[in-house]
């Protein structure tokens, strides 16, 4: 098994490794430090997120830096503020007992002032965002000249964030006959062009295959209707009780509005958008890391340079448009060799688009069904179960107390008692999943749906030529059959017809509760059909009342 020291590093810097905790090289890190410990070709690593890609390239380089030597000998260059400061930790926890090196970061959204002070007291090694860089080098606060190493982490993202004229001025004013080291998740055309113009003949590796997914995460997909996407959400976290996840949305607005409709609904959860200052997303990073909020509800861009330990699971709202994002939203989980869970909540159009994720990832995924009612409350009291069991009971201090509750159950049999205690947290939510409806839209074997998406087609002989609109038949079928909308599925208003999906359990309800039901002066009639293209027979009206009602 390979050690740290077989890799080439010095005794010091391995032994500062092996105090922090480190003892086994990941892959990457395993090919990388070997090679970039010569200093002296340009090299491109491709690596997931969360492989160790930090170390890869950090503790080569502090075997490089000259500590008595003052002047800025490398710049690292991330995406995000939240990357900059994890690579400064990391590489001050590495040199701790090793070198004393001075590590500046610089980024937006904290004093500029106080970071050209850090600066003009002698950075050897400066972390930066490519913003607040391209400010400090308008002031002439930052010298890149003396620059031996420069080193590009997480390029896709940085180019997906849209800092390429950033990176070329930046790479401009740093010395000719520098060493590139360039480490990213993807390789797609923009990186490849970094690479031509910045980087002379640069040694290529690559842990698994270009642009595959990290192999430890299980990659799922559920097909739901569109509307029914927020329930299903909230199954997905009653079904996991334990989740510490990361859910992304396409908008800032739909993040805002799913965190907070989490919120109102009891979920410990908060959101991160570019509408928050950064003092507003510091607060949010904090408690989302001491896991005062286990769910984080997020922006491709707000979320990127996020990275945070044993998130178990990532929850697509939406598909993302670029492959390159799904691979960095996968990436939050599964980190430093750990196994986590990527879920796409999909509605039936973009089945397709998960084929083509699966092909560029060669990474297969699982269709798997949205728990029902019965599934989610079973796991709730099994984990209810479990937190019993592995509780830390305080014999000393609970001791005194005993007595008096001993004797307020002392009627009650073990049975009684432990179905009373387990109801306390379940009846909650047997309350909220009795007589839940299906949301699975129910596919073929390959991919595309079924004829229903929640069970039952009904045809209803009244349309457009009726004014009938979608919020009127759910009305319709609340006040006249008891039917909630969420029994309801998909509704295709024709011109003088319709066609509405329910829950087939409530077709009897549906059937008797329309019975003799007018609309607008016009009888209702309602069929169960298995056509879609069968229009029962019936005569059309054109008489248009105010409301339904019951026929006398």
């Amino acid at each position: 098994m390979k050690s740290f020291q077989n890799l080439g590093l010095s005794r010091e810097l391995t032994k500062a490794v092996e105090l922090i905790g480190f003892e086994t090289p990941t892959p990457i890190q395993e090919k990388a430090i070997p090679v970039l410990l010569n200093g002296n070709r340009d090299f491109i690593g491709l690596a997931q997120t969360g492989t160790g890609k930090t170390a890869a390239f950090g503790l080569p380089l502090l075997e490089l830096v000259d500590d008595t030597d003052k002047t800025t000998q490398a710049l690292i260059l991330a995406p995000t503020r939240e990357l900059g400061l994890q690579i400064v930790s990391d590489l001050e926890n590495f040199s701790e007992n090793f070198k004393a090196l001075n590590i500046v970061a610089i980024y937006g959204g904290a004093s500029i002032s106080e970071q050209i002070r850090k600066v003009k007291r002698g950075a050897q090694v400066i972390v930066a965002t490519p913003g607040r860089l391209i400010d400090m080098l308008g002031r002439k606060a930052v010298n890149l000249a003396t620059v031996k190493y420069v080193i590009l982490d997480e390029a896709d993202e940085m180019l997906n964030m849209g800092f390429k004229e950033d990176i070329d001025e930046i790479l401009s004013k740093t010395p000719g006959e520098k060493i590139t080291w360039l480490f990213s998740a993807t390789m797609p055309k923009e990186v490849r062009a970094i690479a031509s113009n910045y980087m002379d003949n640069p040694v290529e590796l690559t842990v698994g295959e270009k642009n595959t997914g990290n192999v430890n995460i299980e990659h799922q997909y559920m097909v739901v209707s569109e509307h029914d996407k927020y329930n299903a959400l909230k199954r997905l976290l009653d079904f996991n009780p334990d989740i510490f996840g990361l859910i992304f949305c396409r908008t800032r607005i739909d993040t805002q509005r799913i965190a907070e409709s989490l919120l109102k609904d009891g979920y410990n959860a908060d959101s991160l958008h570019g509408d928050l200052n950064q003092a507003q997303r510091d607060k949010v990073m904090m408690k989302f890391r001491n896991r005062s909020v286990r769910i984080l509800v997020a922006t491709d861009v707000a979320a990127r340079g996020i990275d945070v330990e044993s998130i178990s699971h990532v929850i697509h709202m939406n598909l993302p448009d670029e492959m390159e994002f799904y691979t960095h939203r996968s990436g939050r989980t599964a980190r430093a060799g750990k196994k986590g869970v990527s879920i796409a909540l999909v509605s039936t159009r973009e089945t397709g688009k998960i084929r083509q994720i699966e092909k560029s990832l060669k990474s297969p995924f699982r269709q798997m069904p949205i728990p029902t009612g019965t599934e989610v409350c079973q796991k709730q009291l099994l984990a209810l179960m479990r937190k019993i069991h592995e509780v830390k009971v305080n014999d000393d201090e609970i001791e005194s107390f005993l007595p008096a509750v001993y004797e307020e159950l002392k009627d009650l049999s073990k049975n009684e008692l432990i179905k009373r205690f387990a109801s306390i947290e379940f009846n909650r939510f047997l309350d909220y999943y009795r007589d839940a409806p299906d949301l699975n839209v129910k596919t073929r074997e390959n991919g595309s749906p079924e004829r229903y998406a929640t069970g039952s087609r009904f045809f209803i002989n009244l349309g457009k030529m009726d004014s009938l609109d979608k919020s009127t038949l759910l009305e319709m079928l609340d006040d006249c059959c008891g039917v909630s909308k969420k029994a309801v599925g998909k509704i295709d208003i024709k011109g003088a017809y319709s066609f509405f999906e329910a829950d087939t359990a409530k077709a009897e309800e549906i059937l008797a509760g329309l019975k003799g039901v007018e609309f607008r002066n016009r009888a209702v009639r309602v069929e169960l059909t298995d056509d879609r293209k069968a229009v029962p027979k019936g005569k059309k009206s054109g008489k248009k009342g105010k409301k339904f009602s019951r026929k006398r």
